[in-house]
């Protein structure tokens, strides 16, 4: 009689029994139970959140958002402008030379409407402004001698001095005399200025789609020669009367000529390029720049100077400029379909349905009176047991098929 063979060992078993199981795993199929719960309620708020859920995704991502879209914000942008008008002060009249500045037509340029003069001025000594910190003394004792305030208006001589006007004294300076404080005359250039035009031209590139338009429109009639912009009929035609820019913005343009100020003129070029060219349009938009509500930080000016020789003295008028600087901004965005974000989009969208499920799931499970029975019909527990009596050739560890039973508390009958 030939002898029996030996059993391979438990561990080697179990072993094998692993990697059944993996590759049963990977080959295998698994998909979700599904348990239907009559419940209205619950019906309804599953398919409510499912309806918002796909409200959001077409109306909100699709249609406003246009997420099928591939987009490029922020377009390459050219500005050239040019400004035409004059005017008069109480002493002269003032081209577009003068009250330009810078004059070479950039997107930031400032229209001069009031300016502060202090003619001839020459180097040499005179009194400090009153408005320099410790600039007033009673002695040269008071002064010392050598001292810069870089606030200030020269170096200090050491010497007291009467003032400009008054009985008050300040220290005295050696620098360009009068200073400004002491022999300034205001003149105001925004008589006429509401009605200076100003033009202008831009012209932006989206590199991703090779696109690129401009805000004139092509026309060889000498269009631009008698036009002005209205949104509606000559929305190619970016020719701006000034007052029209601050009444735009919600100016009075008297106290802003008087004080200055920073207005933007924004530039919006939002294009569906789905459609055609004609459909990619320029939007305007004016707003106050500069917090005019902040006393110390609104309004706008800068100080220049005019030199010239008298007697074969270096002299210079230096003025005190207000304004109103005219910031160009461009910005915008362009979109076109694509596949690529297009089926990410979707891919969301039904994901997210599935949040429906989940919240209909943690109010069966929390809130409802059977959630104890609901929880035990969802989730199936398998209580794997070592067989009793189990001979030597099968693992301690390996259930029988009895044992491998999934427990069921309560029946169907109690939902």
């Amino acid at each position: 009689m030939a002898a029996a063979e030996p059993k391979p060992p438990a561990a080697t078993a179990a072993a094998r029994r692993l990697a059944r199981g993996c590759w049963s795993a990977f080959w295998d199929y698994e998909t979700p139970k599904v348990i239907v719960v009559k419940n209205r309620r619950l019906g309804i708020v599953y398919r409510a959140v499912q309806l918002l859920i796909l409200l959001y995704f077409v109306w909100y991502v699709f249609v406003v958002q246009k997420s099928y879209q591939d987009s490029e914000t922020g377009p390459e942008s050219s500005v050239i402008t040019k400004v035409k008008g004059i005017t008069s002060s109480e002493h002269k009249v003032w081209d577009v030379e003068e009250y330009v500045k810078p004059p070479e037509g950039g997107s930031v340029f400032s229209i001069i409407t009031r300016i502060e003069v202090t003619p001839f001025q020459t180097l040499g000594t005179c009194a400090e402004s009153m408005r320099v910190n410790n600039a007033t003394c009673d002695s040269d004792e008071d002064c010392v001698a050598g001292q810069l305030d870089m606030l200030g208006n020269g170096l200090r001589t050491g010497r007291c001095v009467p003032y400009y006007h008054g009985s008050s004294k300040t220290c005295e300076v050696s620098g360009w005399c009068p200073v400004e404080d002491g022999a300034s005359v205001s003149q105001f250039l925004g008589k006429m200025a509401p009605n200076f035009t100003i033009l202008i031209k831009n012209s932006i590139h989206y590199p991703k789609f090779q696109f690129s338009k401009g805000n004139i429109e092509s026309r060889k009639d000498g269009y631009l020669k008698h036009c002005t912009f209205h949104e509606v009929s000559d929305l190619y035609c970016p020719i701006f009367k000034l007052g029209y820019i601050v009444e735009q913005a919600g100016e009075n343009f008297t106290q802003l000529a008087h004080a200055g100020g920073v207005i933007g003129v924004i530039i919006n070029w939002d294009c569906d390029l789905d459609l055609s060219a004609s459909k990619c349009n320029p939007k305007y938009s004016f707003r106050r720049l500069d917090p005019k509500h902040v006393p110390a930080s609104s309004g706008y000016n800068f100080r220049f100077a005019k030199y010239y020789k008298i007697n074969g003295s270096t002299t210079r008028t230096l003025i005190k400029a207000y304004g109103i600087r005219i910031d160009v901004i461009v910005h915008g965005q362009a979109g076109k379909f694509s596949l690529i974000p297009t089926i990410i989009n979707l891919a969301t969208a039904l994901t997210s349905i599935g949040v429906g499920s989940f919240l209909c799931d943690w109010i069966l499970l929390t809130f409802m009176n059977k959630n104890k029975v609901y929880s035990h019909k969802k989730f199936d527990k398998m209580v794997d047991a070592p067989r009793r009596g189990a001979g030597p050739g099968l693992g301690a560890s390996e259930p029988s098929q009895q044992d491998c039973a999934l427990t069921d508390a309560r029946g169907l009958a109690q939902l």
